[in-house]
């Protein structure tokens, strides 16, 4: 067994991809295309303030074999967070890339296009109900009738426009290995994690025996958890990632006795609401007694009988036997 640093860290995931060969062999695994040649480009965007959660961000200029041998240059913008978060973060940064004028190379393309894109979000959370750890979504376009429109595409134009996504969601790896891509993301998977330092995974090398590409990333692993400052940047992850657990649970705990304290709130709402309607019935009820008490009283007077006897008989004051 080797144990390597866990590349769910921040640190840790950008000094795995700051190996070309390594970043390479991660990318053509996901695009399932050869990845010739793949550059880091000039932002790399990290969760600076760190306030509410951790988001890692990387953009390759890539150049990715087609099928019929030529390459295409795309870029490549990887995301990587711990804890869930707003789709508007993703969008956000998203949204950097569309703006940015160097995705639009007019030397190769002197009509102005941008750049093709491709997003990947490496998760370490579920999504929805979604029960595969690797979806790939992908565009097509359609005519007005629904039917697909094959010809003319892909176009540089609606490629500059539009996007596809990899979604990779770490928690559901647990130790499937049926793909090259599932054998690559291996090194991800957080059941590996060592049950006293969940900064290492432990991983069979037997796994990787003649895998040169796979060997490449255990070793760059292996260098991470001997690097001082590596460890030192989990390290300060792992206090601020504590702060967010405590702080996580402080809230569930808060919410959960704010519900508690609802219910009961509710509860005695219902209660008083009950009394009120009780109170209510029974005024009703001596208010049908008393009406029924005058029209007897009213009935004996026609009768002859004196106001004090009807007073004595209906136990009704005197005075409201005056008013009938």
């Amino acid at each position: 067994m080797l144990t390597v640093a866990n590349p769910i860290y921040d640190a840790v995931f950008k000094y795995l991809l700051e190996d070309e060969r390594v970043a390479r062999t991660l990318l053509s695994a996901l695009l399932q295309r050869e990845v010739v040649e793949v550059h880091v480009r000039k932002h790399e965007y990290t969760n600076g303030t760190r306030d509410k959660i951790s988001m890692f961000r990387i953009d390759f200029g890539a150049q990715v074999r087609q099928d019929d041998g030529s390459l295409k240059l795309i870029l490549i913008e990887l995301q990587k967070t711990w804890l869930e978060t707003e789709t508007l973060r993703f969008r956000q940064y998203l949204g950097t890339q569309y703006a940015d004028p160097d995705n639009i190379i007019k030397e190769e393309n002197p009509e102005g296009y941008g750049l093709p894109m491709i997003t990947v979000y490496l998760l370490g959370h579920r999504v929805g109900d979604i029960e595969e750890s690797v979806i790939y979504v992908r565009h097509k376009s359609y005519d007005y009738n629904g039917q697909e429109v094959t010809k003319g595409i892909p176009d540089p134009f609606v490629e500059s426009l539009v996007h596809d996504s990899i979604i990779v969601q770490i928690p559901l790896l647990r130790g499937r290995v049926n793909n090259r891509l599932e054998q690559v993301l291996s090194v991800f998977d957080q059941t590996r994690k060592d049950k006293k330092n969940r900064q290492v995974l432990n991983l069979d090398e037997t796994t990787y025996a003649g895998d040169e590409e796979m060997n490449r990333i255990l070793t760059r692993l292996l260098s991470a958890a001997s690097d001082a400052k590596v460890r030192q940047d989990m390290n300060v992850e792992e206090e601020y990632f504590q702060a967010i657990e405590n702080r996580d649970t402080a809230i569930m705990m808060r919410d959960e006795k704010i519900k508690e304290q609802d219910s009961m709130i509710a509860e005695q709402s219902n209660q008083i609401a009950e009394q009120s309607n009780q109170i209510a019935e029974q005024s009703n009820q001596i208010a049908e007694q008393k009406n029924a008490l005058l029209l007897t009283a009213k009935a004996l007077k026609s009768a002859g009988f004196s106001i004090e006897t009807l007073s004595s008989m209906t136990g009704l004051p005197i005075e409201e036997i005056k008013e009938l």
